[in-house]
């Protein structure tokens, strides 16, 4: 004799089989996913030309740096900090459809991210520029084929040293613990964290640095628009 399907058992199976069921369980994987292996972000600004630019969506890898710390030349994504501006204001239906997109990668956040290039690490002392015109790390030039319009430096009528300084300069920089120095791939119109100490005038705390627990993940893969897929590269 068959057993008897009680009608809670029937009311289970129905609401698996739910469209609705199916569509709250998908949420839930996309959600898990994002929080925890990798998200996607588009590309706010064009501060990061030509290796990425305005529109682009890049995977983000959240395990790079379970093991391991963040080097220079990585770029990655981080919450821009307080120091970065001020949040803008939202309305309350805003700030509902941020939750979502937060909680799906479906639709926008509530969170402010940015894209930048690491060049600075803990321990590190940054400064610009060498007789070449190159940031140095440590007293060691950098070699940066990514840079694209880079601010003017003419050696000996546009430098560091010359009466009207070159707009690339900064002086030296000692990066503390759990402070990392981020700057735009396109030099000239990048608001990162040397923009101020550009000016002659700047104050000593004119950096800003972005601490470990800002970064969310490195942009391992370009996944739009589709004709550039694959890795942005160095």
């Amino acid at each position: 004799m068959a057993p008897v399907t009680t009608q809670a058992a029937r009311r289970r199976r129905r609401l698996l089989r739910s469209p609705w069921s199916h569509a709250l369980l998908a949420l839930i994987l996309v959600a898990l996913v994002q929080s925890f292996l990798v998200k996607i972000y588009h590309v706010p600004t064009g501060s990061m030309e030509q290796t990425l630019n305005v529109g682009d969506r890049v995977l983000v890898n959240r395990t790079a740096y379970l093991s391991a710390a963040p080097e220079r030349g990585d770029v990655v994504v981080f919450s821009k900090p307080p120091s970065w501006g001020a949040a803008p204001e939202r309305s309350v239906l805003r700030n509902s459809v941020g939750w979502f997109g937060e909680l799906t990668g479906i639709g926008p956040g509530n969170t402010e991210y940015l894209v930048k290039r690491i060049i600075g690490v803990p321990g590190d002392t940054v400064e610009c520029c060498d007789a070449a015109g190159a940031v140095k790390v440590n007293g060691a030039a950098m070699s940066e084929p990514y840079v694209h319009e880079d601010l003017p430096f003419h050696a000996g009528s546009l430098d560091c040293s010359t009466a009207v300084k070159s707009p690339r300069c900064f002086g030296a920089l000692l990066l503390g613990e759990d402070q990392y120095l981020m700057v735009g791939d396109h030099r000239s119109s990048s608001e990162d964290s040397v923009a101020a100490c550009r000016n002659p005038a700047a104050a000593a705390d004119c950096v800003r640095t972005v601490h470990r627990g800002d970064i969310t993940g490195r942009v391992d893969w370009r996944v739009f628009p589709f004709s550039k897929w694959g890795s942005p590269g160095s």
